[in-house]
């Protein structure tokens, strides 16, 4: 399991994300080079916030 995947398994377990995490994931969004793979998850994660299912925490 990747560190990505570590991480968002982390966030969806507690429902939410820091705003550290949300930068990492802005960071890893904006590559060029992601693969379909990372920017699945990525997508997961930022549906579950439009959904309400994540919340940024401080």
């Amino acid at each position: 399991m990747s560190n990505l995947e570590q991480t968002i398994d982390r966030m969806f377990a507690a429902r939410r994300l820091t705003r550290n995490d949300q930068q990492q994931l802005m960071a890893m969004f904006s590559q060029r080079d992601l693969s379909p793979k990372d920017a699945a998850l990525i997508n997961r994660v930022y549906e579950a916030l439009s959904q309400g299912r994540l919340r940024v925490v401080d």
